[in-house]
């Protein structure tokens, strides 16, 4: 009878002990997945919002755009000094430098907007993984409920066992 009594209320507070434990690992684990959440938004904000002119690429390409304007500008000159040039030749060269620059803006531009249906693309599907773990953890949190809710039912079983009412 005293057996049946202890061993109820050991195993009780085995499982209630095991379920507090799990719960509180459980806690630590949701707020490490809500500090991924966060970081992920940061990431989101900081690179979605970046001005996509100032990236090292477009730098490149808005450089190499400017040296071939200057180049043609001199070839330009050159010839208009060397062969005399027309008010028709000048607005031409600079239709085409202004083509060129408009261009490569344009390719910039492009690439940006790809870029941040790529960002965004990564952030919803990293927001859905941290989503569903966060999901799994709770479904946890059930199970640690039922093992101190089976602890307790074990232990009136035990109590009652011990009782001679079982």
């Amino acid at each position: 009878m005293l057996g049946g009594i202890i061993g109820g209320a050991a195993g009780a507070l085995g499982g209630i002990f095991g379920g507090i434990s799990k719960n509180k690992m459980l806690k630590r684990m949701r707020n490490m997945i809500n500090e991924q959440k966060r970081e992920n938004q940061d990431w989101y904000d900081r690179r979605y919002n970046e001005d996509a002119t100032q990236r090292a690429d477009a730098q490149a390409i808005l450089t190499q755009t400017a040296d071939m304007i200057r180049r043609r500008n001199q070839q330009s000159a050159g010839a208009q000094a060397v062969m005399g040039g027309t008010e028709e030749s000048a607005a031409a060269a600079k239709e085409a430098n202004a083509k060129a620059l408009s261009d490569a803006t344009s390719r910039i531009a492009v690439a940006g907007a790809q870029r941040k249906d790529q960002i965004e693309g990564e952030y919803r599907e990293r927001q859905q993984q941290l989503d569903e773990q966060l999901r799994q953890l709770e479904a946890g949190k059930v199970d640690g409920f039922g093992m101190v809710s089976n602890a307790i039912g074990g232990a009136a079983k035990g109590f009652a066992s011990g009782m001679g009412l079982g």
